[in-house]
This record gives structure tokens, sequence and C-alpha cells, in this order.
């Protein structure tokens, strides 16, 4: 795997103004910020991928959090979701550490990346189709890097496993059709690689238990153990 890359990917990502609703909001965002953030330099910009370029396992969310990402710079960091994230990948032995407040707070993943269909945080959480197909040749390029040691493939909600199953035909992998409908614990096999669906970590599904550490876990093991990594029980 050519490190170098997927680092200079990251960067062009970072840069990216392609779409013009997104770029707008992070950026007001960044500029007013939450009171509680009010000392904080916001990030304001594109949010990269995040993990070893060697991943053999790469779990695909949403988009960055308005006061998560989108104020840290680093996927799932700094906002309740990335909190139910990590914990869980610290249980089951794939993160060094169980929190992720800042992007320089020494967070390693074990064999595991991050990404985002959307690498924008939008309003309300919800990009739209159109962004969505707009900043999909950035995953494609993603997966074309990874494809040497990517074998499982978490994506957590709807939104991202339509995104995914998109973007990994771009990529060339054969995918089935009619494509399979999103469910929690569903398992697709694709050319040598299996996908999972998991609820997404919004605070929606974890205050209300639609989904469980347990249910998180579950999934998170299955797909390490297919992937060939080491998971603790």
């Amino acid at each position: 795997m050519d490190a170098g890359s997927l680092s200079a990917l990251d960067q062009r990502i970072a840069g990216c103004r392609a779409c013009p609703r997104l770029v707008a909001w992070r950026e007001e965002v960044a500029r007013t910020k939450r009171a509680a953030f009010a000392g904080w330099t916001y990030w304001g910009r594109p949010v990269p991928g995040f993990g070893p370029p060697d991943a053999r396992l790469l779990i695909v969310g949403l988009a960055p959090a308005a006061h998560g990402g989108n104020r840290t710079g680093r996927m799932f960091t700094g906002d309740r979701s990335g909190d139910v994230l990590y914990e869980a990948l610290y249980d089951v032995g794939l993160a060094s550490q169980p929190t992720s407040r800042t992007a320089d707070d020494g967070l390693e993943l074990y064999g595991v990346r991050v990404t985002a269909p959307v690498h924008c945080a939008p309003p309300a959480n919800r990009p739209t189709p159109e962004e969505r197909d707009t900043c999909r040749p950035w995953l494609v390029q993603e997966l074309h890097l990874l494809r040497p040691t990517l074998r499982a493939v978490v994506v957590l909600g709807a939104f991202g496993w339509q995104a995914a199953f998109q973007a990994f035909a771009e990529a060339g992998w054969t995918v089935p059709r009619p494509r399979p409908a999103f469910a929690h614990g569903a398992r697709v096999t694709l050319d040598g690689l299996d996908l999972f669906g998991c609820f997404h970590v919004s605070q929606r599904n974890t205050f209300t238990g639609r989904l469980t550490p347990q249910m998180l876990r579950d999934v998170l093991r299955g797909a390490a153990r297919t992937a060939g990594l080491a998971a603790r029980n």
C-alpha cells in the first residue's frame, strides 16, 4: 500500500469546495461555533478518512457532525456518535483508547479505517442525493487505494449503505442486482469482501435503544474476524 497516495488523497479531500450549500454551512458553523466550543478554532473543511493505509476493515458512516468532525478535523471525533463508536472499537481491541476528543489525542486504530460518503458536515445531518453523488469519487478513489488489503466493511445506516454499493460498483467490485436492502446485521459478500450492515451510531439510535452497545460490538467483532483482525470477546 502506498501510504503517500492515501495521504495525498486526504489532502485533496480537505481542499474540496464542490458543493456550495455544504461549503457555506460548514464555514458558517466554524465562524459562529457552539458556546461550549467558543475557544476552538474549527476545522471548517471537508474531513478526510482516518486510519492506517493498510486497513483490513473499513467503517463507512454518513457525514461529519457540525460540531464534531467539522470542529476537530477527524472523523467521528468530538461528538457523541464518535464516543459510542470509538469506545466500542476499543472494547473489541481495534483502537488504542476509548475516547476521541481531538485530532492530536494519540488515538490509533488497529487495521481499521473510518470514512464517510459525504466529507462535509451537512445542515440537519442530511446531505442531498446530489451532494452524495458529487462526493462519491472521493470514496471510489479511497476504495481503490485500500483494495489490496481491504477484507470487510461495516456500513452505518441506510444512507451509507446505498452510497457504499454505488461506490463499490464504480471501484470495480461486482455488486448484486437488485442491490440488497439495508438491515442491521445484514451481510453481503462481494469479490473477496464482506459488507456488514449496522444501525448508525446516532444519538437517536443509541438513546432509544434501537442500537445497543452489545449490538454494535457484535457487528464489529464479526467484521473484524472476517477481515482477519484479532478481536476481543
